[in-house]
């Protein structure tokens, strides 16, 4: 089988995890959760980096440090993962749904504004599959509105857009380490932030606030969330980290590959090309269009028989149940991507020529 997308572990993960074993410091307190936040800020090129549990948590938490609450609106896209949304929630606030680029598969810059209202109080822009949202546009609207911005950047490890690293483009960038993901600590989360006061708040609300009295008691000046990652995971993140730009290059290459076996398929769509993004390709994705010679999900049952995992996009959250009736503008793109769209195998081990074999399939079978 040729999976859709699993980890890459060929670094000091056993070195360093032996470490931790060894010391006994397993918990959430010890050296790798301080040095994976310092290396992944270094890395992003900000000033604050907070480690989580997971890349939900890191979506909870800015919303809280930012004060966003009981009903404020936030402008999400429909189309991604539900945890975004379901962050959104958590904090009592209202998702408001927003259309997707037809070209790029993530929020349509251009439908935000007609949003916007006098509870809006920020937007969570998700960079699907590793494509980067127009940040200059949506900037410009939240600057003009006053509003928050927060990446959900959970997809997009390494993508730059006009330069900048993805999670740096907002008031606050948010990342998982999930098992697929580019890097991954098993489970986990990050957020970054060039605001230094809220980074130390964000990482005071994710330790249950806690504040260390003068005989060793502990004290909670106000409601905190238990969002820490133990140190052994992050043994395993600053592990990872140190083959980002490695496992990078890989994923750029297949995608490269890919774009070149599929360019002028019929029926086949392959995501928008500019000069000023360069994708981390997190998933290769494609939409099957009516002119293909079989339907999007004909062709994942092919898929699937070879023995190539494959997966349909995202469903439309708005269109699911602890959902259904959320405000939001005219969804006809992003439920017209979401029917026709695959996510390919895009894992680093993926060889050349595995992606030559599923680019065999598509065009031939």
């Amino acid at each position: 089988m040729i999976p859709l997308c699993i980890p890459e572990i060929r670094g000091n993960e056993w070195k360093y995890i032996k470490e931790c074993l060894d010391t006994n410091w397993v918990s959430s307190v010890g050296k790798f959760v301080d040095r994976f936040e310092e290396e992944f800020a270094k890395y992003n090129e900000v000033k604050s980096a907070v480690v989580t549990m997971n890349g939900t948590a890191a979506l909870q938490l800015a919303l809280v440090a930012l004060g966003v609450g009981e009903g404020d609106e936030v402008i999400v896209p429909s189309m991604t993962f539900i945890s975004s949304v379901n962050a959104i929630k958590y904090v009592g606030a209202i998702p408001v749904f927003v259309d997707v680029d037809r070209e790029t598969f993530v929020m349509d810059v251009n439908k935000v504004e007609e949003l916007i209202t006098e509870k809006t109080k920020a937007i969570m822009p998700v960079h699907i599959y590793g494509y980067p949202v127009e940040m200059d546009e949506l900037n410009g609207i939240a600057k003009k509105y006053n509003l928050f911005v927060i990446e959900d950047a959970t997809e997009a490890l390494g993508t730059l857009y006009k330069g900048k690293l993805a999670g740096t483009l907002g008031d606050v960038g948010c990342f998982s380490f999930n098992g697929n993901k580019l890097i991954t600590t098993g489970a986990g989360g990050m957020l970054i932030t060039n605001n230094e006061e809220l980074g130390k708040k964000a990482k005071y609300l994710s330790n249950q606030t806690k504040t260390i009295t003068e005989n060793g008691a502990m004290y909670h000046e106000e409601v905190g969330y238990n969002f820490r990652m133990p140190n052994i995971l992050a043994a395993m993140g600053v592990a990872q980290l140190e083959k980002v730009d490695e496992y990078l290059e890989v994923k750029r290459r297949n995608a490269r590959l890919y774009n070149d076996l599929l360019k002028g398929v019929k029926g086949i769509t392959l995501t928008k090309e500019v000069d000023y993004v360069d994708n981390c390709y997190w998933l290769y994705s494609i939409l099957v269009e009516d002119d293909f010679r079989m339907s999007r999900d004909e062709l994942l049952n092919v898929l699937k028989e070879i023995g190539i995992q494959a997966r349909p996009f995202f469903l439309p959250v708005h269109a699911m149940k602890p959902y259904s009736g959320s405000k939001c503008g005219d969804m006809n793109v992003t439920i017209d991507v979401s029917n026709r769209g695959i996510n390919l195998p895009s894992s680093v081990s993926l060889t050349e020529e595995e992606v030559r074999i599923i680019c065999d399939v598509i065009k031939n079978k």
